[in-house]
This record gives structure tokens, sequence and C-alpha cells, in this order.
């Protein structure tokens, strides 16, 4: 925990001395009064200022973004992590020099444990349960569109051939995208079948 000792004229004056040192505002910080403020003799001699304590409180998003820059440091690259607030929680967008191919793995294996690992730290420091999807260089834009136009080729097939199609194994956020494609599709139905991490989406005539 990070914590300064601050000091000032009043209470009040320490503790704004020690916010403006790290920038933040009240809410994220922890304050313990160490020492009042004494006037001294006659108001003028031995006068005493105030003493604070802070105790930075963590942000979880900041620490989510911190863990992810020392990852990519020991896989030896430099990256910087943009936040964009959703709906269901945040989106961390990691670019930088490079091969980020190392952090997204073999269809986006890397980046879904590192996506897990992310949202551990940062529910550590979160009061409320926090959700946090992890993207670099666009990938899960790019893999939901190969999905979606993989799902619209093979229920193609399914009709053409008669026969339903069992898809390779994919995480729940992936089968949800296939899900969603053909939810409406006039002829053909999907769903879902096995056991995590071996769950497969099936492509079927209706």
């Amino acid at each position: 925990m990070k914590k300064i000792v601050a000091s000032g004229k009043t209470i009040d004056d320490a503790v704004r001395n020690g916010l403006a040192t790290w920038q933040v505002t009240e809410e994220r910080v922890k304050i313990v009064v160490l020492e009042q403020p004494s006037r001294g003799l006659f108001g003028l001699f031995g006068a005493k200022d105030a003493k604070v304590e802070l105790e930075l409180i963590p942000d979880p998003l900041e620490e989510a973004e911190q863990f992810l820059q020392d990852v990519a440091r020991t896989m030896g690259l430099s990256v910087s992590v943009e936040r964009k607030l959703t709906k269901e929680g945040a989106l961390l967008s990691v670019s930088g020099g490079g091969d980020l191919g190392m952090l997204i793995g073999r269809r986006g294996g890397t980046l879904d444990a590192l996506q897990y690992l992310v949202n551990i730290v940062a529910n550590r420091y979160s009061n409320s349960h926090l959700r946090i999807v992890l993207d670099a260089e666009d990938f899960r834009e790019r893999r939901r569109k190969t999905l979606e136009e993989l799902s619209e080729r093979l229920a193609g097939r399914v009709i053409r051939t008669r026969k339903e199609v069992v898809l390779e194994p994919m995480t729940s956020h992936e089968r949800k995208v296939i899900h969603s494609q053909l939810q409406n599709h006039p002829k053909v139905k999907t769903f879902s079948k096995g056991d995590e991490p071996n769950r497969r989406v099936v492509i079927a005539l209706k």
C-alpha cells in the first residue's frame, strides 16, 4: 500500500496537500490524523502544523493495467493500454510495438487466459464484481467477423448436404457469436453440446 505523510496549518490543509501530491480525490484515500495543529504560546511561539497519513486505496482498473504492463514487459513487449468503460464493465485495449501476436496466441487462447487473470487482479481490489474484456490489435472484432462469416458458410453447407455440422471447441463468448448470428435463420438452428473446455456449437436443419 502506498502511504504518505502530509502537513498543513489545519487538518483539511494537510489532507489537501497530500491529495495534490498524488492528484487524486479524497475518495481514493484512507486518512489517519497523526497530529492535531496547535497555536503555540500566545498563538505565536511553538506552533505546530497538523500532520496526516494518507493511504492510497488501489483502483481496480489501474491495478489490472499495471498487471498487463508487467506481463508484457516480461515477454519483451512495450505496450500501452487504453481503457473504455462499457455497460458490462470495462474494455482494455492493448497496442504497441513488437509482436502482439504473442499476447493473442492461437485463436486468442493467450488473450483469453490473460483476460481471466486480469479479472482476478481487478476484482481483488473491487467492492463489487467487475467484468473486464481484454483486446489486442482489435482481435475481438476481427474474430467476431470471422465467426459470423464462418457460421453463414457452414449454415449453407448444412442446407446443401442436409447434415449437421459440429464446430471446433470454442469459448462461451465465441459460441454466443455463432448462436446470435444464426438465431433468426429460416432453415437452420444451433445448439451447444459437450463440457467445458470442449463444448462445441452444432448447426443443424430445423
